[in-house]
Parts: C-alpha cells; structure tokens; sequence
C-alpha cells in the first residue's frame, strides 16, 4: 500500500486554509476597511447572508451526519474507510468544503465585510489545490473504477 492509498495528506488544510483566510479577511477590514452599501441594498444583502450562513451550516452538518453514519473519517488528512456517494454527496463531491465557502461569503454579506467575499474563492482555491486534488487520488487509489465512475456523475464543487 502506497502513502496515498493510506491517507491524501500529513496536514489538515481545509480548516487551517478556511481559518486562516477568515482572520486575514478581519485583519484587512481592521487595517484597511472596503466600503459596503447603504439601506436598503445592505438589508437585503444582510438577509441573504443569514440564509447562506444557514445552507453552508446545513450542508456542513448533512455531510457530517453521512460520514458518521458509514464510519469513515471527516478529516482531510486521514484516510477514507468507505466511499460516500449519496445523500448531499450525490449533489457534490465535497460538501463540506462548499458549505465552508459558503460560510464565508454569508458571513462577509451580513456583516458587511467585502474581504470576506474576496478571500472565499481564494481559500477555495487553495483548498481545491492543497486538499481536494490530493483527496481525490487518495479515493481514486483506495476506490478504483468505483470512485472514477462516482466523479463522473458528480461535480467537484456544484
């Protein structure tokens, strides 16, 4: 068994990454603050940031939920016991990393804070890099033809 069978990584990035581009974004809006719209486009805005809040939670703790139940790991540096492929992973391969970004944005939108929305994609994007690709070599070495049929039907993000 190779390394990449056994685990996709040594370090936890989508946390440290997500974390990371969250406190940057908050030491930015500190330093050197964007400007945000007034009322009532900030209301809206605010509003449609409490329901991304909520989405990207949901999708959070869904796929939470369905790890725990087939017994596999949540963590991005331990190797995965089980392939999952339905529940919200039947509508993207990598839920909690999308909610993750979600989060991000819902938060800059209801509080205003345009760094938030600047640095979502940023730390997707390295998330993408640094903990997916390595992932999905990870399932493609443990999982075969399974997990390659899985990506198929599946989108990485939406």
């Amino acid at each position: 068994m190779t390394a990449q069978d056994e685990r996709p990584a040594s370090v936890p990035w989508p946390p440290i990454l997500y974390l990371a581009a969250v406190a940057a974004a908050f030491l930015l809006h500190a330093f050197l603050p964007l400007g945000w719209l007034g009322s009532p486009a900030a209301d809206i805005l605010f509003a449609i940031g409490l329901l991304t809040i909520a989405g990207g939670l949901a999708m959070d703790v869904m796929a939470m939920r369905r790890l725990a139940r087939e017994r596999t790991t949540i963590m991005p540096h331990k190797g995965s016991a089980h392939l999952v492929t339905d529940g919200i992973y039947a509508v993207t391969r990598n839920p909690i990393y999308l909610g993750n970004t979600m989060l991000m944005i819902g938060l800059g939108l209801a509080a205003g804070i345009v760094w938030l929305l600047l640095l979502a994609p940023v730390a997707a994007f390295a998330t993408q890099r640094m903990a997916i690709l390595p992932e999905e070599r990870h399932l493609a070495a443990r999982f075969g033809k399974r997990y390659r049929d899985y990506q198929k039907r599946v989108r990485r993000w939406i």
